[in-house]
């Protein structure tokens, strides 16, 4: 975290997270220009460039929208999670190579100017095998642009991350337009099964994965524990259940709760990071703070706010001690409220069995 927005602030992981992704995008390009001149040698350059950043962006989308399914199917896919703006940004660079030289070759030698042309030059909405295809393009490219544009942590502060969050979600409003504009231009020229049924099982891979992520999300919620008559208190897992400066994550009613043990007290807040809704509970006790294990915002556990001069809040949830379990009441405080933590005595947690 930082007290003041600056430009670059790549430590090393990114370095090596974006040296990863241009020495990823020159070879994919490379491997694409010698293969197609092998295959097509009276294909111009241009025309060479415009299928390999076509291709390369398509194959950099699906990438992009399969990460976060596989991160919370598998935590060994979290590292392409944690700087996934920056893969975001290169592949819309990489689409805008694409838009603008496909717009210089088939729009800039007429009488229009080529924005105008892209739209007037093929007029047949009505007809579902001459649809003009390049105007669909165009619309995922601008998502895309301005996806790019507002990735830097400026706009999700500004824009507060509910906003920010519900404007990356037209990715996907994006992709369905890119899919389509592949379907009805490219496709519909080359019938080839090497492009409709990659494009197929990718899109069918996506599917399963976002399926399999949300019912392993909708099984982990369905495990929620049960009220007790302790004046609405539920009765959540052992002392024991809780390794030390971590958390276990319930959903108790409609939230996700995490409930830390750290310094021999045990406290409870929101489970939702107010940077990019990333999972606290994965997260855990570093320096006193709750870590987000995504991009490291902090929060003190028992006050639920991120310590000075920092200023994002969360929901706190009172907790007690009953024997040797932990009791958590689901009804939330408001944001940045302290609640007292519940602390561990020496009675309460049972003795290990020799």
């Amino acid at each position: 975290m930082s007290v003041h927005y600056r430009a670059v602030q790549w430590n090393r992981q990114k370095r090596i997270y974006d040296a990863c992704i241009v020495g990823g995008i020159v070879a994919f390009l490379a491997v694409f220009v010698l293969a197609h001149r092998a295959l097509h040698p009276e294909a111009t350059t241009e025309t060479v460039l415009i299928r390999g950043t076509a291709t390369l962006a398509l194959v950099m989308l699906h990438g992009i929208l399969a990460i976060g399914p596989l991160a919370r199917i598998d935590r060994r896919f979290l590292p392409f999670l944690y700087n996934r703006r920056h893969l975001g940004v290169a592949m819309f660079l990489v689409a805008a190579v694409h838009g603008v030289l496909s717009i210089l070759q088939f729009h800039s030698l007429g009488d229009e100017f080529p924005l105008v042309s892209l739209f007037t030059s093929n007029t047949q909405y009505t007809s579902l095998a001459d649809f003009p295809f390049q105007p669909l393009g165009f619309f995922a490219l601008v998502i895309l642009f301005f996806m790019a544009a507002t990735s830097h942590d400026f706009w999700l502060a500004n824009l507060s991350p509910r906003v920010w969050k519900t404007l990356h979600m037209f990715v996907y409003l994006a992709y369905a337009l890119v899919v389509m504009h592949v379907m009805l231009g490219a496709a519909q020229r080359d019938s080839s099964p090497w492009l409709v049924g990659p494009l197929a099982a990718a899109m069918l891979g996506l599917v399963v994965l976002h399926v399999a992520a949300g019912r392993r999300e909708t099984r982990f919620d369905a495990g929620s524990p049960s009220e007790t008559p302790d004046e609405g208190f539920v009765d959540l897992c052992a002392i024991d259940d809780i390794p030390e400066d971590r958390a276990v994550t319930a959903c108790l009613g409609d939230e996700r709760i995490a409930v830390f043990r750290y310094d021999g007290k045990i406290s409870a807040i929101s489970n939702v990071c107010r940077h990019q809704n990333g999972p606290l509970g994965e997260g855990k006790v570093i320096d006193g703070c709750v870590t987000c294990p995504w991009h490291g915002f902090q929060y003190l556990p028992a006050e639920g706010r991120a310590p000075e001069p920092f200023t994002e809040k969360l929901e706190t949830y009172d907790v007690r001690i009953d024997g040797d379990r932990v009791l958590v009441n689901p009804t939330p405080h408001p944001e940045g409220t302290a609640r007292p933590p519940a602390v561990i005595r020496e009675r309460d947690v049972p003795e290990e069995r020799s």
